[in-house]
Formats: structure tokens, sequence, C-alpha cells
């Protein structure tokens, strides 16, 4: 296993529109992809697209809003009411093979991999065994986003 790009930072808020306009606004975000609902998460998610150096892609950040008070970003917002830094996504060539190593080296993954917002297979570390962070793993997306 090695460190692969760092994808995306997730960012849950209350108010996905008012977080939106920040970036834009405030941030002077350019290239925010247009929102939509991730059922099987339960969340209202949209990427802002950081610009990149030498025709790299930048890191984005993901925004996330709950459709449900009991989903996972929903709770989260219970315990941090004013949003913030959910989690931090890295990528793996091959999501099995990245499970099969995690479990191997005793951290705990939450639940089996499965489709995330990038259209991709993912999964979750706990952050207990991930020095208190949150860590997506996703297997790199043949778009490059």
């Amino acid at each position: 296993m090695k460190l692969g790009r760092m994808n995306h930072i997730g960012v849950a808020t209350p108010d996905l529109d008012a977080s939106i306009a920040f970036y834009r606004d405030v941030m002077g975000a350019t290239d925010i992809t247009e929102p939509f609902v991730l059922e099987s998460q339960q969340v209202r998610v949209c990427f802002v697209n950081t610009p990149g150096e030498g025709g790299t892609a930048g890191t984005q950040v993901e925004l996330l809003q709950p459709t449900t008070a009991d989903s996972a970003v929903g709770k989260w917002l219970e315990k941090n009411p004013l949003g913030g830094q959910h989690h931090i996504c890295y990528e793996v060539p091959d999501i099995q093979a990245a499970k099969v190593w995690f479990e191997g080296q005793g951290k705990r993954v939450l639940g089996e991999p499965r489709i995330g917002a990038h259209g991709t297979m993912i999964f979750f570390v706990h952050p207990k065994d991930m020095g208190g962070q949150l860590t997506e793993i996703m297997e790199t997306p043949s778009h490059g986003h």
C-alpha cells in the first residue's frame, strides 16, 4: 500500500447553498459542480475544484449537507453545528487490495466498499485508527477527479 493523491477534503455543512456562496464569493472559487443528492450516503453534495499546477488537477473540497438528521453526516453535524472538516480522501489504484491491506494493519474499515460521490468505489477507515481523522479511501477515478 502506498499513499496516493489526496483527492478531496470533505466538509460538512448545515446549508450547502450558503457554503457554495462562501466558496464562490469569499474564496474566489470559479469551478463548483452542480449539487446532487447521493441517496446511499443521505447527503446533498457538490465539489469545489481548486486549481492545479503544471497540468495537474487541484484537490477538491467536497461539500456535504445531510438530507436526514439520522445520517452519518447529520449525526456529525449534531456535534459540530457550524460544520467543518469531516474527512480526508486519498486515492488508491485497487480498492479491494487497499481494504485487505488496512484490515491487515488492524484498522477498522467501516462497511464494505461502495460507490461514492465520484462514481467510483470507496470505503472509510475509523478515525480512532487514523490519528483522529475519518479517512476515505477511493479507487482512482478514470476521469481524474
